[in-house]
């Protein structure tokens, strides 16, 4: 055997017995942990025996009590299912418990309480109902329990006439308490609703209410850990387009200007228009008036008697000229011409 091969061998053996040695302590940890738990005081804790939504009446069958430790009780929480269930008629739950989830009072209607909406508000508190569709309802994806914004969109005419939209944040971070008549917050199928009921405070009750005849109202979906507020700001037409008012303005100048231009290039179309229908008419009526001369017979011309006349007779008698007063008269002298001006004799 080589010693490549029993090194291997030995190092093997030695970390199995590590591994061993390891887990016998973590056993032994873990038993002294379980006797140091059973020396805690305990107590019992009335827990959901089978998953409760929202409605359902509470029983015996649908309860069971679990040891809990004394010092980690939660507040609100029934020993005994006898002490859940004391009280004269029958107790409901106000939103879905699941199994081995403790009942809490709040959790669950007063002795002869109907599980109704007045039960789940919370002290102070109104249940304000808003209309909305497939849309506004963000397509059926807000449950009971949720939180929504609600946004306000409105239109008004400014000072000039013309027609302003813009989008305000209402109300931020506001609790779903039903869609249409459903309650339970175990729902989680996405179903097209007409109304969302919200709670929300007195004077944000009296501003929801007025404007659902203000403008349109529409909901905006938060993430569920998202309760704070934000800061916001109105939203115009000219934010859909990065113009600024100044640039607004300047466009609707530019449509008064450029409307004004066409209404006077109209209006000169129009003038003539009629200059051309004019001129039209009067050559009509020349034409018709040509037309009822050529009508008209001409009257026999009468020729008048022949006028005596004079006769002259043109004499023509040929002068002589008279002959010139001077006359040029050239020599040579030599070679060169030399010219005289001399008296010419008769």
């Amino acid at each position: 055997m080589r010693a490549n091969t029993l090194i291997m061998i030995v190092l093997a053996g030695v970390f199995g017995i590590l591994a061993v040695v390891l887990a016998n302590i973590w056993l032994a940890n873990q038993r002294s942990a379980m006797a140091r738990t059973e020396d805690v005081p305990r107590d019992t804790v009335v827990v959901a025996a089978v998953p409760l939504k929202f409605g359902d009446t509470l029983t015996s069958d649908k309860l069971r009590e679990i040891p809990w430790p004394a010092g980690a009780v939660p507040a609100g929480s029934f020993k005994t299912a006898k002490d859940l269930l004391a009280g004269d008629g029958t107790k409901q739950a106000l939103q879905a418990i699941g199994p081995n989830e403790p009942v809490l009072a709040s959790k669950i209607t007063g002795p002869g309480q109907r599980a109704t909406l007045s039960a789940v508000l919370t002290e102070g508190m109104k249940a304000v109902s808003i209309r909305v569709n497939d849309v506004l309802g963000v397509a059926g994806f807000v449950f009971p329990g949720d939180r929504v914004d609600i946004l306000l969109t409105r239109t008004q005419h400014d000072s000039e006439g013309a027609d302003k939209s813009f989008v305000d944040v209402l109300l931020q971070s506001v609790k779903v308490l039903a869609v249409d008549q459903v309650a339970d917050e175990s729902k989680d199928n996405p179903t097209v609703v007409k109304a969302v009921t919200v709670e929300v405070s007195t004077k944000d009750a009296q501003k929801l209410t007025l404007a659902a005849g203000a403008g349109q109202l529409s909901l905006a979906l938060r993430q569920a850990a998202a309760n704070k507020g934000e800061s916001t700001e109105r939203i115009t037409l000219s934010d859909l387009t990065g113009e600024t008012p100044e640039d607004v303005a300047k466009r609707q100048a530019e449509l008064e200007r450029q409307k004004a231009a066409d209404a006077a290039a109209a209006e000169d179309r129009k003038r003539a228009d009629a200059k051309i229908d004019g001129l039209a008419h009067a050559v009509e009526r020349v034409g018709s008036q040509i037309d009822e001369l050529s009508k008209v017979k001409p009257a026999p011309v009468v020729a008048s008697a022949p006028q005596p006349q004079e006769v002259v007779k043109e004499v023509v008698k040929f002068v002589q000229p008279e002959p010139p007063a001077r006359a040029t008269v050239g020599v040579f002298r030599g070679v060169k011409l030399e010219t005289y001006d001399v008296p010419r004799q008769h």
